[in-house]
């Protein structure tokens, strides 16, 4: 593995993010409705109302889900902003280049044949 400039602490919280499925869910759920453009303007009945719509879906209680998001962005994957009556939220580009850089050099491992195959 080359000679890596990895913030270790950063990447470990990033990862230990997405490693609960609620919250994979939810922030794959939030990717998927950010689209192309990566953040959302929305108020907070807006926000209130999503969480209650996940919660519902994954069975879990609002406040359950309003941890979850607060773990994602603790972790610096999604990041909100409140702007007067409206919040933005948005999924932080440098985080999942982070975790993209890191993963990234296990191909590299998969092409050479000392690789341990199950």
């Amino acid at each position: 593995m080359p000679n890596l400039e990895i913030d270790f602490v950063r990447t470990a919280r990033v990862f230990k993010a997405l490693s609960n499925p609620h919250r994979l869910t939810l922030f794959l759920k939030l990717a998927s409705c950010l689209g192309g453009d990566s953040s959302l303007d929305t108020s907070d009945e807006g926000i209130e109302q999503c969480q209650l719509e996940q919660a519902k879906t994954l069975g879990l209680a609002p406040s359950t889900v309003s941890s979850h998001y607060k773990e994602l962005r603790d972790s610096g994957l999604i990041r909100m902003e409140r702007q007067g009556k409206s919040v933005r939220c948005w999924i932080d580009p440098k985080t999942l280049e982070l975790a993209k850089s890191v993963l990234g050099h296990f191909p590299a491992c998969m092409k050479n044949s000392n690789c341990e195959k199950e």
